[in-house]
């Protein structure tokens, strides 16, 4: 990405649609094997609390990098009493015609450890990175219903998978970063070594500096979005988004060669404190996504919880539209337990945002009828534990 700007008109650019038209499963979390046919862009998902809704949801966010929307450990999603591995596949209307991506954990043999693998038509891929040139992913649970009023770390990590979306290189970024950070902290420990400790920074002042721009654009846009599309009639609140970070402010101010040289030095001066600290303290490691309550102009954190979450909602459809703006396709929208806060007005508000979207959105919810106004336009999936009913 280069810019902040969105080009001209991108905010209400048509995305290509990006479609699953075949789920398939198997010895995935509750699930020994499961072969859903889907045909429409909103899919319902109903069932008791515990029989499986988040399971599908997750089951898709597989396809995008990283853990997924539960960010568990790979072995966790093994079916209990399984192989020991997993599968995902899933069938994709791309608009260019149907697609094959698949995911899963092949379990540990023959003295080998169970290792990720990733295929695109049914051929080897080396990483979920290659997807992202056909789909991208949205999502939205309720453990994030906390995020303002949370750590800066659980921000942070909203904010990286915001980038993400429209960015697919910024994961493997953020983790060389980690990586280095880790390394340094290490040598600061044991030997405290001046010319490792030159090397070492140098490459963490280019990726902090990589990351934190990464993510500065990323807000920018966001927020340039929300002031050209925000409706101030909404019952989700438009949100002031801001990014508060050292290394972000020497990017907006420097070039990325002058902001490099600047924090390089800052991590040469900081060494005595982030030895004694056991971190490094200074760096997008410790920055913060600031979000406010655009109509009221308070921080998100301050408001009540039912305002919290409109705010969130209205943030992730914002995100949205930015993924397709900036990819040029639509994503894929994960909303689990999404009406079960929201009353009727407000239910229907969102339902009428969505159906805005060119994405296929699909939502879970242990009460069918709060999805009454849309299951006349949407495929209703009824849940029991291990296996899927369409309604």
């Amino acid at each position: 990405m280069t810019g902040a700007a969105l080009p001209d008109g991108a905010a209400d650019a048509v995305a290509a649609p990006a479609k699953i038209r075949r789920l398939v499963l198997g010895d995935f979390r509750s699930y020994a094997a499961l072969d859903l046919a889907i045909g429409a862009q909103t899919i319902v998902v109903t069932g008791e609390n515990g029989s499986g809704k988040t399971n599908l949801l997750e089951a898709i966010s597989m396809l995008a990098q990283g853990r997924g929307l539960r960010r568990a450990e790979l072995g966790a999603c093994a079916r209990v009493g399984g192989s020991g591995g997993f599968a995902v596949s899933a069938e994709l209307d791309t608009g260019d015609g149907i697609r094959q991506f698949g995911t899963g954990l092949e379990p540990a043999q023959g003295g080998q450890p169970a290792a990720r693998r990733y295929r695109i038509d049914r051929e080897p891929v080396g990483s979920a990175r290659a997807f992202a040139d056909h789909l991208r992913l949205v999502w939205l649970t309720p453990s994030m219903d906390g995020l303002f009023a949370g750590s800066p770390g659980e921000r942070r990590r909203f904010l990286d998978r915001l980038v993400l979306a429209v960015d697919a290189e910024h994961g493997t970024r953020v983790a060389a970063l980690e990586r280095a950070l880790r390394q340094r902290n290490k040598v600061l420990e044991e030997s405290g070594d001046r010319a490792w400790l030159d090397a070492i920074e140098r490459e963490v002042a280019e990726l902090a500096v990589a990351v934190a721009a990464a993510r500065s654009e990323t807000v920018t846009r966001l927020a340039t979005l929300i002031g050209e599309t925000h409706d101030a009639s909404s019952p989700f609140p438009w949100a002031d988004v801001a990014l508060h970070g050292d290394v972000e402010a020497l990017c907006a101010t420097h070039s990325a060669l002058e902001a490099e040289d600047r924090y390089r030095a800052i991590l040469r001066d900081s060494r005595p404190r982030d030895a004694a600290a056991g971190r490094t303290l200074i760096g997008p490691q410790a920055s913060d996504l600031l979000v406010r309550h655009g109509p009221k102009d308070i921080e998100a954190g301050l408001c009540s919880t039912g305002e919290q979450k409109a705010l969130l909602v209205g943030l992730v459809i914002a995100h949205a539209r930015l993924v397709a703006a900036l990819s040029g396709l639509a994503p894929l929208i994960l909303l689990d337990e999404i009406a079960a806060h929201f009353d009727a007005t407000r239910r229907l508000a969102l339902f009428e945002a969505l159906a805005g979207l060119a994405s296929q959105v699909w939502m879970t919810g242990a009460d069918e009828t709060a999805f009454a106004p849309i299951t006349g336009q949407a495929q209703v999936l009824r849940v029991e534990p291990g296996r899927v009913m369409i309604g």
